[in-house]
C-alpha cells in the first residue's frame, strides 16, 4: 500500500496532524501511569502475598501432615519405627494412603500395593518385616485372591510361613477374627482401624527378635 498524497510533504494539515497524534499519545500515557500509580498498593499486596505460604503450600501442607499425625512432632522420625519395613495390602487407595503417612511419620519403611496377587514377590522385592493385609479384594483374574488365600500361599514357603501379618477388614469383626488368628495372623482389626491398637501390636512384634516372631502369637 503506498503512502497517502501529500503526507511526504511538510505543511499546515501535516503539522497539525502530527500535533493531535502527540497529543493523544501524551493522554494515553498520562493516563497509563495514572493507572498504574493506582495499582501499585494492589502489585504490592500481591508481591506481600505471594512471599507467604498460600494455603495448599508446601508449608501449609507440613502443618495438615502434622495435625493428621501428631505422634510425629514428639519424637525424631526414626526412634519408633527403627526403619522397620512394612508392607501394606489393600484394594483401596484412601486406606492405603493412611496407613503410609500414618507408619512413615512414626519411622517405618513403608510399601504399599492394591495387587493381592502380588504379595509374595513385592514382599521379598522390598524385604518386609511384616505385612497388613486387607481380607477382602475384589473378584477378578484366574484365582480369586483373599487375604485368607494370600496367607495360605505363603505357607507353602518358609521363607513367608513365618512373617507375621495383619488382617484388616471392613466386615464384621466377629466373622473374621477367630479365623484370622487360626490362619496364623497375629492380630485382626476391623476398619476403620485405631491406629493406636495396631501400632503396639506393631511395636510388639517388630522389637522382638526375628525367630520369635510366632504368627498367631502377640
Amino acid at each position: 500500500m503506498g503512502a497517502r498524497k501529500g503526507w511526504d510533504k511538510p505543511g499546515p494539515r501535516k503539522d497539525r496532524a502530527v500535533e493531535e497524534i502527540y497529543a493523544d499519545s501524551v493522554r494515553v500515557l498520562d493516563s497509563a501511569r495514572r493507572s498504574l500509580i493506582g495499582y501499585m498498593p494492589i502489585s504490592l499486596h500481591l508481591i506481600e502475598k505471594a512471599e507467604k505460604p498460600a494455603r495448599g503450600s508446601r508449608r501449609s501442607f507440613q502443618k495438615e501432615k502434622e495435625a493428621f499425625s501428631p505422634e510425629s512432632a514428639a519424637q525424631p522420625p526414626a526412634s519408633i519405627g527403627k526403619n522397620h519395613r512394612i508392607l501394606v495390602v489393600d484394594d483401596n487407595p484412601v486406606v492405603l494412603k493412611a496407613f503410609e503417612q500414618k507408619l512413615k511419620s512414626d519411622g517405618f519403611v513403608v510399601t504399599t500395593t492394591t495387587n493381592s496377587g502380588a504379595v509374595l514377590s513385592t514382599a521379598e522385592q522390598v524385604q518386609a518385616e511384616l505385612i497388613i493385609l486387607d481380607v477382602n479384594f475384589p473378584s477378578g483374574g484366574a484365582m480369586e485372591w483373599t487375604g485368607f488365600t494370600v496367607m495360605q500361599w505363603m505357607q507353602r514357603f518358609p521363607e513367608f510361613s513365618s512373617l507375621p501379618v495383619i488382617l484388616i477388614s471392613g466386615s464384621d469383626s466377629a466373622e473374621y477374627k477367630d479365623r484370622a488368628i487360626q490362619a496364623g495372623a497375629i492380630a485382626f482389626f476391623q476398619k476403620p482401624v485405631s491406629y493406636a491398637q495396631i501400632l503396639e501390636v506393631i511395636l510388639k512384634t517388630l522389637d522382638k527378635p526375628k525367630k520369635d516372631r510366632v504368627p498367631g502369637q502377640s
